[in-house]
Protein backbone atom coordinates (compact mmCIF):
# COMPACT_ATOMS: atom_id res chain seq x y z
CA UNK A 1 0.00 0.00 0.00
CA UNK A 2 0.99 3.42 -0.58
CA UNK A 3 2.78 5.33 2.05
CA UNK A 4 0.62 8.16 2.39
CA UNK A 5 -2.13 5.98 2.77
CA UNK A 6 -3.92 5.24 6.41
CA UNK A 7 -5.60 2.80 7.20
CA UNK A 8 -7.33 2.68 10.40
CA UNK A 9 -6.71 -0.03 12.27
CA UNK A 10 -9.62 0.67 14.82
CA UNK A 11 -12.03 -2.15 15.56
CA UNK A 12 -15.13 0.21 15.25
CA UNK A 13 -14.31 1.79 12.09
CA UNK A 14 -13.68 -1.43 10.55
CA UNK A 15 -16.74 -2.91 11.78
CA UNK A 16 -19.08 0.14 9.88
CA UNK A 17 -16.70 -0.10 6.81
CA UNK A 18 -18.07 -3.84 6.60
CA UNK A 19 -21.85 -2.42 7.10
CA UNK A 20 -21.44 0.02 4.23
CA UNK A 21 -20.13 -2.22 1.73
CA UNK A 22 -22.68 -5.49 2.92
CA UNK A 23 -25.47 -5.67 -0.07
CA UNK A 24 -27.82 -6.07 2.61
CA UNK A 25 -27.63 -2.57 4.31
CA UNK A 26 -30.51 -0.88 2.97
CA UNK A 27 -30.04 3.05 2.43
CA UNK A 28 -31.32 4.36 5.56
CA UNK A 29 -28.48 2.33 7.54
CA UNK A 30 -25.65 3.14 4.84
CA UNK A 31 -26.34 6.94 5.41
CA UNK A 32 -26.24 6.74 9.15
CA UNK A 33 -23.03 4.90 9.13
CA UNK A 34 -21.14 6.68 6.11
CA UNK A 35 -21.84 9.86 8.76
CA UNK A 36 -20.70 7.91 11.99
CA UNK A 37 -17.48 6.55 10.23
CA UNK A 38 -16.81 10.18 8.53
CA UNK A 39 -16.68 11.41 12.08
CA UNK A 40 -13.71 8.50 13.08
CA UNK A 41 -12.31 9.16 9.86
CA UNK A 42 -12.16 12.89 10.68
CA UNK A 43 -10.83 12.36 14.19
CA UNK A 44 -7.89 10.10 13.16
CA UNK A 45 -7.00 12.58 10.39
CA UNK A 46 -6.96 15.72 12.40
CA UNK A 47 -5.03 14.40 15.23
CA UNK A 48 -1.81 16.05 14.25
CA UNK A 49 -2.89 19.20 13.82
CA UNK A 50 -1.66 22.30 15.51
CA UNK A 51 -4.18 24.29 18.07
CA UNK A 52 -2.59 27.81 19.81
CA UNK A 53 -3.62 28.49 23.86
CA UNK A 54 -6.45 30.44 24.46
CA UNK A 55 -7.65 32.12 27.77
CA UNK A 56 -11.11 31.39 28.28
CA UNK A 57 -13.57 32.28 31.11
CA UNK A 58 -15.50 28.93 33.34
CA UNK A 59 -18.06 29.91 35.18
CA UNK A 60 -15.47 29.49 37.88
CA UNK A 61 -12.22 30.59 36.90
CA UNK A 62 -9.99 31.58 34.26
CA UNK A 63 -8.07 28.65 32.53
CA UNK A 64 -5.62 28.19 29.27
CA UNK A 65 -7.61 26.11 26.63
CA UNK A 66 -6.93 25.22 22.59
CA UNK A 67 -8.17 26.16 19.76
CA UNK A 68 -7.14 25.72 15.97
CA UNK A 69 -4.18 27.18 15.16
CA UNK A 70 -5.28 27.82 11.83
CA UNK A 71 -8.88 27.37 9.66
CA UNK A 72 -9.22 23.58 8.04
CA UNK A 73 -11.49 23.31 4.63
CA UNK A 74 -12.96 20.12 3.54
CA UNK A 75 -13.79 18.90 0.14
CA UNK A 76 -15.66 15.87 -0.62
CA UNK A 77 -14.58 14.15 -3.32
CA UNK A 78 -16.88 11.76 -5.41
CA UNK A 79 -20.87 10.88 -4.42
CA UNK A 80 -20.10 9.13 -1.53
CA UNK A 81 -18.11 11.72 -0.04
CA UNK A 82 -21.02 13.99 -0.40
CA UNK A 83 -22.61 11.56 2.55
CA UNK A 84 -20.00 12.31 4.73
CA UNK A 85 -20.09 16.05 4.97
Amino acid sequence: MAENVFVSPHPLARHKLTLLRRRETEPKKFREVIGELASMLVYEATADLATRPLAIETPLTTTEGQVMAEKVGLVPILRAGLGMV
